[in-house]
Formats: structure tokens, sequence, C-alpha cells
């Protein structure tokens, strides 16, 4: 019954994509680097020392090349998911039957 109840209060943690970095890596990194979320923020003018922490949790481009130039790596190698190479052919490939028009004189 202990181990129910233990269950039951448990917190779900928020699920990052493996090959993309931890955010308190990131965090981690930044400290090294001498930085802060919050000192980077205010640095780059945000009025919220908020502002960046949004790059953690969802893709937002401008904020992660500001995080990762403070790190000093490209933001590619922090979220490799978010970077990944899309085939440009990919969106243009199309069922051959669907282009096909019946044309009727």
């Amino acid at each position: 019954m202990a181990i129910m109840h233990r269950m039951k209060n448990k917190i779900p943690t928020k699920k990052y994509p493996r090959e993309d970095w931890h955010p308190a890596d990131i965090k981690a990194a930044l400290e090294k680097a001498g930085w802060s979320l919050s000192r980077l923020s205010i640095h780059h003018g945000y009025a919220s020392r908020n502002t960046l922490k949004h790059a953690l949790q969802r893709s937002w481009p401008k904020g992660q090349r500001l995080i990762a130039q403070a790190i000093g790596v490209p933001p590619e190698k922090i979220w490799p998911s978010r970077y990944r190479k899309h085939s440009p052919d990919a969106s243009k490939k199309s069922n051959p039957k669907q282009r096909r028009r019946r044309v009727e004189g």
C-alpha cells in the first residue's frame, strides 16, 4: 500500500530528445562560461530575465543561437533534433498518379 501511495504522488518528468543536451547540462555549460540564462537575457536586452529559458523547452532559433554562442558551440550540437537535415526533394515528391491529369478535348 505504501508503494501505491508513492507512485500516485510521483511527479512526471519532462522528456527531452535523447540526442539533445539536457537543460541542466546547458545551464552548467553556461555557468562554466561565466553566464546564467538570466544574465544572458539581460545582456541581450530582454526585459524579462526568463526570456532565454524558453529556448530550453521549445524551438526558438534566435534564443538557441544566443545560448550556443555563449557556450562556444554551434546550436546544432546542443539541439540536434531541432536542426535535422531534411531532404529538399522530400516535400516535392508526390504520387505520380496524382500528378497525371486527364485531358478531355
